[in-house]
């Protein structure tokens, strides 16, 4: 009896220490850098997966950002720890199974060895990773109570590890820009449904997000806006660059997105920006699988791109 007490108390540690670090994210996370360094970011050499697979630099700044990411978030569930038991009660109460002490312990100690695993890489490496720790707890600390500011932070800070791979491959185009933009787009749209989601919350905390500040009819007419907005980049790859099949990734998160805007404008309860936030994700995660539809042959890069009426 005291065996399977004591079982069932490690389970739930196990499964509150994966809610604080959101495990699922990073674990997206894990798979849409491999993927990008596969067919995006690396050569046009037909043994690119396993050269990409067995890259030993590439391995350590991946689990550092791994690392980093992780510690990113349990400064960030520290902060938001008043908050989220009004937004989201059942996880803040399974994350309280981890004591504050220990979550303080893991985050230094994660901090510490993911830039010690950057630094086998290089200095550079090290000290982008510092800064990144830095900024992630510089947006927990402050940034995310501003408007508009805070959105901006925060969809940044999920591109920047990815920045780390492009710096370790040194494969700069126009065509990788735009799928960063494109992203970057969909993850600020994503940030801001979360801030009518969580308004309660934010609005009994002082977080001045922007239906805090300025109501939600404003919030609701800058999500349009933006998504509007991911129609550009979404051409510009389908049109001017060679994405083999995951075009139609594109035209159906296009849709998808356009949809979205009409369900927006319908949208009034916490329940229905939740069910909003989730498709969002799911947008991310299936443009994350979608990148495998690349044409093999075809790597965006300076040499192969292609601008026909230029």
């Amino acid at each position: 009896m005291t065996q399977t007490r004591q079982l069932k108390r490690t389970l739930l540690k196990f499964l509150s220490f994966f809610s604080v670090v959101r495990g699922y994210n990073i674990a997206v996370v894990v798979l849409a850098q491999y993927l990008s360094a596969i067919f995006i970011f690396g050569s046009q050499s037909q043994s690119r997966a396993i050269s990409v697979l067995t890259d030993g630099g590439l391995f350590l700044i991946i689990f550092s950002s791994s690392l980093a990411i992780a510690s990113g978030y349990i400064i960030n569930n520290f902060y938001d720890t008043e908050k989220d038991l009004i937004n989201r009660p059942y996880k803040s109460n399974l994350d309280k199974k981890i004591s504050k002490e220990t979550q303080f312990r893991v985050y230094f100690f994660l901090n510490f060895l993911s830039v010690a695993i950057a630094w086998l890489v290089s200095w550079r490496a090290a000290f982008f990773y510092a800064v990144y720790i830095f900024l992630l707890w510089f947006y927990s600390h402050k940034l995310k109570r501003f408007p508009i500011v805070g959105n901006i932070t925060a969809s940044l800070l999920v591109l920047l590890p990815f920045f780390g791979i492009l710096m370790h491959f040194q494969n700069f185009s126009w065509g990788i820009f735009a799928h960063g933009f494109y992203l970057y787009l969909i993850l600020f749209i994503r940030e801001s449904v979360k801030d009518l989601e969580n308004l309660k919350g934010d609005f009994a905390n002082n977080y001045q997000t922007i239906p805090v500040r300025f109501g939600t009819n404003v919030s609701k007419s800058l999500i349009a806006f933006l998504v509007l907005l991911t129609l550009l980049p979404a051409f510009a790859l389908i049109t001017y660059y060679k994405v083999g099949y995951m075009q139609y990734y594109f035209y159906i998160s296009s849709g998808l997105l356009l949809a979205f805007l009409i369900f927006l404008y319908q949208a009034s309860t916490q329940t229905e920006y939740k069910k909003l936030h989730i498709l969002l994700k799911l947008i991310i995660l299936f443009g994350v699988l979608s990148i495998v539809l690349i044409d093999p042959n075809v790597i965006i890069n300076g040499t192969n791109l292609v601008i026909p009426y230029l």
